[in-house]
């Protein structure tokens, strides 16, 4: 009797464990088909309808005839919004002049050893009407001082809250002291670039 129970029971056994050996073929790919076909068409949604209006509505202020120019890859997609703005000889519509400060002030951040460089671009905005002339006469010294002041900066620095708005109060100052007075009472960092 002993054998029969035992015969008896090894078929069972053995037609439990190939049961799930011959029906798991598909199910246990199931979960891994899912993810290939799930997680490209959820990372989309992701973009298309959270990542790409918050990036929207934080530089919505450009026009859409900016847009099209930036697509295109013209001159013009590169000049900041505040030079758009401009009439002739670089007065703003609004009464303010705005001028940009020649090219790109390229820096060492302080305490890298080299390693690491701060590049910004500057467009100055004032009241004066021979701003941009004066700005062009002093181009050199502007540009010195914007680099003496950006290079002070360390990472720490640069990396606060408000960080922007200091090195704008501080650029603001040194340019006012270059050109005398206080014909300088705005500035835009339209790039602003740590490497």
């Amino acid at each position: 009797m002993k054998d029969a129970s035992s015969a008896t029971a090894a078929p069972a056994d053995g037609g439990a464990a190939a049961a799930p050996a011959s029906g798991g073929g598909f199910k246990a790919w199931l979960p891994l088909l899912a993810n290939l076909i799930l997680m490209p068409a959820i990372a989309y949604g992701v973009a298309v309808f959270v990542l790409l209006p918050k990036l929207n509505s934080g530089g919505a202020s450009a026009a859409p005839e900016e847009h099209a120019a930036a697509k295109e890859g013209g001159e013009h997609a590169a000049k900041p919004a505040a030079e758009k703005k401009e009439g002739k000889a670089g007065e703003a519509t609004d009464g303010k002049v705005a001028v940009s400060l020649g090219n790109k002030v390229l820096v060492n951040v302080s305490g890298t050893m080299g390693t690491r460089y701060l590049m910004v671009s500057i467009t100055l905005v004032g009241e004066s009407p021979s701003l941009k002339d004066e700005v062009e006469k002093h181009d050199a010294q502007l540009r010195d001082a914007a680099a003496s002041t950006l290079a002070s900066k360390t990472i720490i620095d640069l990396e606060k809250p408000g960080a922007r708005n200091m090195i704008r109060t501080e650029l603001i100052a040194a340019f006012n002291n270059v050109l005398g007075g206080n014909p300088v009472s705005e500035i835009y960092l339209p790039e602003f670039a740590i490497q």
